[in-house]
């Protein structure tokens, strides 16, 4: 691994800074780096995020600047990152999160609530990178009048917290919901798929869940913890003609390494609240009998149906038992 040292940035990294940045945007057609014109802050830049009450980091290796963060606050509890950028040469070595994991707690420290930060929409490697990061699409496009001719990826996600997915959301959420799912299938989740779920298998379900809140026959919710996406359910309302009044719960899921922070019991609050907002006050949903979903249901004032023996199998081959649920809402 690379010997590099990360500490703050400082003025005289100047040179260092605009040398980054421009190998960075040189492997994107028609990104054209601009300083006295259009940056000319990265002449100073550790006084320009100071002066906002903001923060600065330079990664160096081998002497020379490798990679960059910086952070400021907007107000109400929003905090922006900035100027991510690490060295090609060092792309895939995992300098990026460490600098990243700076900004952050940087931010969450002083009381941030919600990380925003902006992408160009050329920069298809950062998107990914980001969207391992827990963070999703939020927003309309932002145009810049810029010589690059920017349009600009608005990104976010709460610090803690829940959210409903709109389609652009979702979709840059399918590598953590994926994650998710894979985890929580290999701990026996009795979620439809066996152990072990293939990568591309989960990755192709949520774009299905994608073409369906497109569609708008479900709603998709998901929930931070600390950053990081943590855990989601799902309100499907494609019910037949006559049941218009009705929806059914799927894929209450959690991180198994982000359980026993009460992520479940939130995500069923907040899916009630949407529920009833969509004018369907009867839900339904099923769950492994016996498991720690039941328990989470019947201490929410869900009423059970009836079990059904030997409905799926388990992960470790054998039958087991499906509960049936429903709850009406107030």
């Amino acid at each position: 691994m690379p010997d590099w040292t990360i500490r703050p940035g400082r003025d005289t990294d100047a040179a260092g800074f605009i040398a980054l940045i421009g190998a960075c945007w040189s492997l994107y057609p028609g990104c054209v780096l601009d300083v006295d014109g259009e940056e000319p802050h990265l002449r100073a830049l550790a006084s320009y995020y100071a002066d906002r009450a903001g923060a600065l980091w330079a990664a160096e290796c081998d002497s020379a600047i490798a990679g960059m963060v910086a952070t400021r606050p907007l107000g109400d509890g929003v905090w922006e990152i900035c100027k991510v950028y690490v060295s090609p040469a060092l792309h895939g070595s995992g300098l990026g999160h460490l600098l990243l994991d700076a900004a952050e707690a940087h931010a969450m420290v002083a009381g941030a609530s919600r990380l925003v930060l902006w992408s160009d929409t050329r920069f298809d490697r950062a998107h990914r990178f980001y969207e391992k990061r827990s963070y999703v699409r939020s927003g309309p496009i932002r145009v810049l009048h810029d010589l690059s001719n920017s349009l600009e990826f608005a990104y976010a996600k709460p610090v803690d917290g829940i959210e409903v997915l709109d389609v652009a959301a979702a979709t840059a959420a399918i590598p953590r919901l994926s994650s998710i799912l894979i985890a929580c299938v290999a701990g026996g989740a009795g979620v439809s798929f066996l152990h072990p779920l293939a990568p591309d298998t989960a990755r192709k379900f949520w774009q299905g869940i994608v073409a369906k809140i497109a569609a708008r026959t479900h709603l998709l919710l998901a929930a931070w913890s600390g950053g990081v996406l943590a855990g989601t359910v799902t309100l499907a309302m494609d019910m037949p003609e006559n049941q218009p009044h009705r929806a059914e719960v799927a894929k209450l899921l959690v991180d198994p390494a982000i359980r026993r922070k009460g992520l479940a019991r939130a995500l069923m609050i907040r899916l009630e609240q949407e529920a009833e907002r969509a004018g369907r006050p009867m839900l339904m949903l099923d769950t492994q009998a016996g498991g720690a979903a039941e328990s989470l249901y019947r201490s929410m004032g869900w009423t059970a149906l009836g079990v059904m023996p030997g409905h799926a199998l388990l992960i470790d081959g054998t039958l087991g038992d499906t509960a049936f649920f429903w709850k009406r809402l107030s």
